[in-house]
């Protein structure tokens, strides 16, 4: 379930201008609401990037067997 807020933001006018024609966005909330989405999704995958290196393999391990579980 999608939860929608109210927000009243000072946002640089001039930077949601420029998002919304180099994105093609029709208004201000899409280019917002694109931005934010990109912006978790770049975070997220900088988690991800983070464990390269963390994580053990176990070099036996039989992938295709656990797949037909």
């Amino acid at each position: 379930m999608e939860v929608i807020m109210a927000t009243n933001l000072a946002i640089d006018d001039k930077l949601i201008i420029k998002a919304q024609k180099i994105g093609h966005h029709k208004t201000k909330k899409e280019a917002v609401t694109t931005a934010l989405k990109e912006y978790i999704a770049h975070k997220k995958q900088l988690e991800v990037f983070d464990l390269f290196g963390s994580i053990e393999f176990d070099k036996n391990f039989d992938y295709k067997k656990a797949r037909k579980r």
